[in-house]
């Protein structure tokens, strides 16, 4: 039987301008795919936001192995700077070329291979389950959040979850994701009276207020990091006066920050500390100091064990690569699956992401697929149950 080229299927979800929250095609390509091979396939589209649920087997099966990835991109950004049409899905130099290639239109494609040549050459005894979004580089609130939302409502489960967002930093196979850190955006706005510069007495000047919290905060240390955590981290990202007039004292001024924080917080004691440090400058100075706080992900970890060691071993069987367990980077919607069930990520390098020229080594394509594959085979026959 022919086996599903994760390449090619790389290379036409590029060709699908799927930019957030728009579907371009991906999903309805990706459903063909998967329907042909016997998978039920199921819309489960919500706020304008299309997501695709697809299970090989029965619901309800005694196991049941899930992936989630994410079809959606970010914007080309200046379109004249690539050297290769963004949308394009060239493959050439050994790379497949485009937005998308590398975050994660590859890992999806690897997985979906994988499971498709796994299903029809030893149908198991269980449940493959794919959930992919068009919203994990948007809000993420219609996304994969919507997707476990419908699973729950009509008995859909996973027991065990790979995430392919890329997780490698210099080698393929040389990282696995067992958890990652909870995000926290803070925008505070210092408000006062406006005047004249010349009369600085008349006005209420917010800036010194706001100035001197921002270097509050930005002098705290969170935490000196955990067992399995980085120290947590504040980053001023943005101060704002919008003021043309040097001769004007401001009526307000506005930043923003970004605390990427470790199991050590939650977003609720974090927005309660900056409260408190808001409060403070409020007392000494008189100015108003009013905060805006947005937490995208709580800091979560899948403790070392059945599956993580399933992941691992199928890596370094498959790459002679044996990777590191880690917490680090950015937030994933593996933030929400681990209400769900024990969930880790591994995916291709990821050095090319976001980036104009974004491309995918075909290499590291191929060998994600049979890494996919081998943990297919290990989870349903080789007597390792990854729960």
């Amino acid at each position: 039987m022919e086996q599903l080229d994760p390449v090619a299927l790389t290379a036409a979800l590029v060709r699908c301008p799927s930019v957030t929250p728009a579907e371009g095609g991906a999903l309805t390509l990706l459903a063909g795919v998967l329907g042909a091979a016997g998978f039920a396939c199921e819309r489960v589209d919500r706020g304008g936001v299309a997501n695709l649920f697809a299970r090989w087997g029965p619901k309800g099966a005694a196991r049941s192995f899930g992936f989630n990835g994410h079809t959606d991109v970010v914007p080309v950004g200046d379109a004249g700077a690539w050297r290769v049409d963004p949308f394009g899905g060239t493959v050439a130099d050994g790379r497949v070329w485009g937005r998308g290639a590398c975050d994660m239109k590859s890992g999806v494609a690897a997985f979906v291979a994988a499971a498709v040549d796994f299903v029809r050459a030893t149908p198991p005894e269980g449940a493959v389950v794919l959930t992919i979004t068009g919203d994990e580089e948007g809000p993420a609130t219609d996304g994969t959040v919507a997707l476990l939302d419908w699973m729950a409502a009509t008995g859909e489960r996973m027991d065990v979850c790979v995430v392919g967002e890329p997780t490698c930093p210099d080698t393929f196979g040389d990282m696995v994701k067992i958890g990652r850190r909870g995000s926290l955006t803070a925008t505070i706005t210092a408000t006062g009276r406006q005047g004249h510069a010349a009369y600085p007495h008349k006005a209420l000047n917010p800036l010194p207020s706001l100035v001197a919290l921002l270097d509050r905060l930005a002098r705290a240390e969170l935490d000196g990091g955990t067992e399995a955590f980085d120290p947590s981290t504040l980053a001023l990202t943005t101060v704002d006066v919008g003021n043309p007039a040097s001769n004007v004292i401001p009526a307000q001024g506005r930043a923003v920050l970004n605390i990427r924080f470790n199991d050590r917080h939650t977003g609720a004691s974090l927005e309660a500390w900056l409260r408190d440090e808001a409060a403070a400058v409020t007392a000494a100075t008189g100015t108003a100091l009013a905060l805006e706080v947005r937490v995208s992900g709580e800091a979560f970890l899948t403790p070392p064990g059945p599956l993580s060691d399933l992941v691992v071993r199928a890596v370094a069987e498959e790459t002679g690569v044996t990777p590191v367990l880690s917490t680090s980077g950015g937030t994933s919607d593996a933030r929400f699956i681990r209400a769900h069930c024990p969930v880790v990520e591994f995916g291709l390098v990821g050095n090319s992401m976001h980036q104009v020229d974004e491309s995918a080594e075909i290499d590291q394509i191929v060998a994600l697929k049979a890494v996919y594959g081998r943990i297919l085979q290990a989870y349903f026959n080789g007597g390792q149950d990854g729960a």
